[in-house]
């Protein structure tokens, strides 16, 4: 016998499936996409100019001037373990829709089996299978494997954007991390610089004790104001080495010797000018808020495989080969044979099973409604946030830097004053912290304005692109 004879009745097997996959219904429920309960706009932005790029369409390397922080970036898309466990999950969420998909199709496995035992007469007979089979196939005529399948590419997608989510987010953190070395090398330059000064001042206020020129009152206060610049700097000493730790984190490795030069606070030269666009575009622009959608869809279709679980089940068993009393003969002599083995199951009593799944799969959509709209509500609040902060931290930033202008002259003054014999050394020490402080400001200020504008990036989707998609 061929082998073409024993394969045609899995042929119709198949032929016989498809068609009845062709005409089968879903009860997957329409989905609509939920409203934005957002305002349709943001307060008090500026029109964008026209030609502007939006933030998610403009590279990472793009954004950034700094070949030193690129470098880092690079490295933390390289090695940073939550990036790599998102895109694992990317490869376990691909694995289960594999499987999903798998139980749409019949599954034929090969096999030869034989058995020997007595016979009524009391002799031993043999009797040899081989051949195709197809065990409890489902014919999938109410959607409910569909259903499952669907839902399971929804969670792929979901995945794939989960990991683009944590990409940008990396981005963010390294450059915010960043810059707040930077801000922490300023700080310990000011600091230094301040413990001289009042070192110096404190020499001198000595030698004028000593001649009976201050009082005990001045001296003391000297030396109360080079303690408290020793204690900042021991603070920002310490704070640079978690900073730099927290950077090794996010990067993934220990920070290499061999980065390249970087750039100050004020050569960064970050776009200011970002467009925020109106909320809407944030349906399309975060890949947070497309996440919260897709996990929606795959809710949505749970619900039609729970639904179809109210119907009858058709599932078919079948095989075709060749038998033979013979093991040396059932391939060259052995007779047909094929089982053709169709079931229905229809729920009859199932204590509510089916019932409670149902319910609970609307529930759970009900669920990722409310997640998806608080994934809009939450980035409406982030783009908001960070566009207020654009708005007003550069006004800061210049009352600051006019503020550490005006301290400086202050602080020249006094002490030409204090030479002059006009002013005490009290206001040389209060003109000194003050200075100090302002100087300290101007810093923070600074650093907050450029994390503002990484900040701003990160919430308008900025970070990923499909030109820039894969880390090296």
């Amino acid at each position: 016998m061929s082998k073409h004879s024993f394969a045609r009745p899995a042929l119709r097997l198949a032929t016989l499936s498809a068609a009845l996959w062709l005409v089968g219904c879903s009860f997957i429920p329409t989905m609509s996409r939920p409203a934005a309960p957002v305002p349709a706009t943001f307060a008090d932005v500026p029109a964008a100019p026209a030609g502007a790029r939006a933030a998610a369409d403009i590279e990472w390397q793009s954004f950034f001037k700094d070949a030193r922080l690129k470098r880092l970036i690079e490295l933390s898309l390289e090695n940073n373990r939550d990036l790599r466990v998102a895109a694992l999950n990317i490869d376990a969420t691909r694995a289960k829709l594999q499987v999903a998909r798998a139980d749409q199709l019949p599954t034929v496995n090969a096999g030869i089996n034989g058995s020997r035992g007595p016979a009524a007469s009391g002799a031993i007979t043999s009797s040899y299978t081989a051949g195709l089979s197809v065990t409890s196939y489902e014919l999938d005529f109410f959607g409910r494997v569909r259903a499952l399948s669907q839902a399971a590419q929804s969670q792929l997608l979901a995945t794939e954007e989960a990991r683009k989510t944590v990409q940008i987010s990396l981005i963010a953190s390294v450059a915010n991390t960043y810059l707040t070395l930077l801000a922490d090398d300023e700080l310990l330059r000011v600091t230094r610089e301040t413990l001289k000064t009042r070192q110096e001042s404190l020499r001198l206020m000595q030698l004028k004790y000593d001649n009976e020129a201050a009082s005990k009152l001045d001296l003391s206060t000297a030396q109360s104001q080079l303690e408290a610049a020793k204690v900042s700097l021991a603070q920002q000493t310490r704070q640079r080495a978690q900073d730099e730790s927290s950077l090794g984190l996010l990067v993934g490795q220990a920070l290499p010797a061999d980065l390249p030069a970087g750039l100050s606070l004020a050569e960064q030269g970050f776009l200011s000018d970002l467009p925020a666009g109106v909320p809407s575009e944030l349906l399309v622009r975060r890949p947070d808020v497309r996440q919260a959608e897709q996990n929606l869809l795959a809710l949505n279709a749970n619900i039609g495989a729970a639904r179809a679980a109210f119907f009858p089940r058709i599932t078919l068993t079948a095989s075709a080969g060749v038998a033979s009393n013979d093991l040396e003969q059932l391939f060259s002599n052995g007779t047909s044979a094929w089982t053709f083995v169709p079931q229905l199951l229809m729920p009859i009593f199932d204590a509510g099973r089916n019932k409670a799944n149902l319910e609970a799969a609307k529930v759970n959509k009900d669920i990722a409604i409310a997640q998806y709209e608080k994934a809009i509500q939450t980035g409406f609040k982030e783009v908001a946030d960070a566009l207020a902060g654009r708005a007003t931290l550069g006004d800061q930033l210049q009352a600051q830097t006019a503020q550490l202008a005006a301290t400086q002259t202050t602080m020249q003054l006094t002490d030409l004053r204090f030479k002059a014999g006009a002013a005490s050394s009290f206001d040389v020490l209060e003109a000194q912290r003050s200075l100090f402080a302002a100087q300290q400001a101007q810093v923070q200020v600074q650093t907050q304005q450029l994390q503002n504008l990484v900040t701003l990036y990160k919430v308008l989707g900025g970070g990923w692109t499909e030109t820039a998609a894969e880390p090296k």
